[in-house]
């Protein structure tokens, strides 16, 4: 009689064929979702030209069937692979729109000349957001033994492109904490080494998943006095601050009325092809004041307009003639869904302006975002990478991580050591951030080491 056991394997994939293989788990940020994807990819945002050459590794079960004949199972194999999860990993042969820098790593692999590129990168393109980076079939849970299958696929993607490392961008506090307490540490490389150079043993040597963490500013539509409910109002947000931070605010916001310019702010299909050509005007400029091309299209956002209307905020800046003079792009998770229920989050994205306007970035990129979270419900705002100038306004100072896997071992001592140094610097800055914050006493969340 036979038996059957399961086993996880990958496969290398080129294209989004596996889409359809399963149904999948709604992602956890609407960056991971197919159409955010599908509008990269249609746009060339992602694809050889663009630098991004995507490669998937879909993680599967097979059946193992003991004591059949070989026909038996060869056909009982071709039925039971059973689609688990799904990794994107790109090729790059540079760091442009990752968010999280390596270039010293890539200028000391080329001091003793040695390429750095191709290199790989598991991310959203042009996305610095906190969420999954992986696709999970339904009734699946993200665990050691589904990490360890796509390291393995990364490890063979890397061996065929000869790439130098991996980068895991912007993972989850759970991706992290997986990977860094199931695959070997920087000690035991350099144990490793050691043995191998004595001459004692010469099997390969596994490299570590080494993790750095950094530092952004999230916003929480939490009120600590009133049990943590979330506020009412802007004004309710307010007054949980100093009264210093509470009249910059207020002056802030009064200097853009003072200037002649209104605010507004549209939602999904309320947004016209005349909304997104000002808008995409106003993006353009971002980039153009720093001599650069922008890295996503207008044909980019109007495929978002199609396929993720329901996810999509546009804020507005009008002067006194009502013309367009600023534009703040925002996606959001829609509060009611089952996977972010308790986590939905206003996500900050796309800027820009016609010229400069005295604390309009802050009024169209900070305050008409709270006002939308308060007012749609949403547990928090994130509004972007970087930018301590979101500290004084209310933003709560928010680790983030990132992996990274570097296949020469010749290597990993000394970029070990730079990533346990760098997370200790980080974890002081963030204490030191956490006392800089403008809320009365009352309201201050008390300080977490892993947050």
């Amino acid at each position: 009689m036979a038996t059957m056991s399961m086993s996880l394997e990958y496969a290398l994939i080129n294209d989004t064929s596996w889409q359809s293989r399963t149904d999948w788990q709604t992602p956890d940020t609407p960056f991971m979702s197919f159409a955010f994807w599908q509008a990269l990819s249609d746009t060339g945002a992602i694809g050889e030209q663009a630098g991004w050459l995507p490669i998937f590794i879909l993680v599967h079960r097979v059946a193992d069937y003991a004591n059949s004949t070989d026909s038996v199972a060869d056909s009982a194999a071709d039925t039971a692979m059973q689609p688990v999860a799904v990794m994107p990993v790109f090729i790059k042969g540079h760091h442009r729109g990752e968010f999280v820098f390596d270039h010293a790593w890539a200028e000391a692999y080329a001091r003793y000349g040695i390429d750095y590129y191709p290199r790989l990168v598991t991310s959203v393109p042009y996305t610095p957001i906190t969420g999954q980076r992986l696709w999970l079939a339904k009734g699946e849970t993200l665990n050691e033994d589904i990490l360890k299958t796509a390291i393995a696929g990364i490890d063979d993607i890397a061996q065929q492109v000869g790439a130098s490392s991996w980068h895991g961008l912007f993972i989850t506090p759970e991706l992290a904490s997986i990977a860094t307490t199931s695959m070997p540490t920087e000690v035991d490389i350099e144990r490793a080494i050691a043995v191998q150079e004595s001459g004692i043993e010469s099997t390969p040597i596994e490299m570590p998943i080494l993790e750095r963490q950094g530092c952004q500013f999230l916003w929480q539509n939490k009120d600590l006095v009133n049990d943590s409910q979330p506020f009412a109002d802007f004004d309710a947000f307010l007054m949980t601050l100093k009264a210093k931070k509470r009249k910059t605010i207020r002056a802030e916001r009064r200097k853009v009325a003072e200037q002649g310019i209104t605010c507004q702010r549209k939602c999904g299909d309320d947004i016209s092809d005349e909304d997104w050509k000002a808008f995409y005007h106003c993006y353009v400029m971002t980039y153009a004041v720093r001599g650069q091309q922008p890295y996503l299209t207008m044909d980019f956002f109007m495929a978002l307009a199609a396929s993720m209307s329901e996810h999509i905020m546009l804020a507005q800046a009008l002067d006194v003639s009502g013309e367009i003079i600023a534009s703040s792009l925002f996606l959001y998770d829609k509060p009611d869904s089952d996977n972010v229920s308790d986590t939905a989050t206003l996500y900050g994205r796309y800027w820009g302006a016609l010229g400069e306007y005295d604390s309009l970035h802050f009024e169209l990129c900070y305050y008409q975002g709270i006002e939308f979270a308060i007012e749609q419900g949403l547990v928090s705002f994130d509004p972007g990478t970087q930018g301590e100038h979101k500290l004084v306004r209310g933003f709560i100072p928010t680790t983030t991580h990132s992996l990274h896997r570097i296949y020469d071992p010749r290597f990993v001592p000394a970029i070990g050591k730079f990533c346990a140094e760098d997370r200790m610097h980080m974890a002081q800055y963030r204490q030191q951030a956490h006392e800089a914050l403008p809320f009365n006493e009352d309201n201050t969340p008390p300080f977490d080491t892993h947050r």
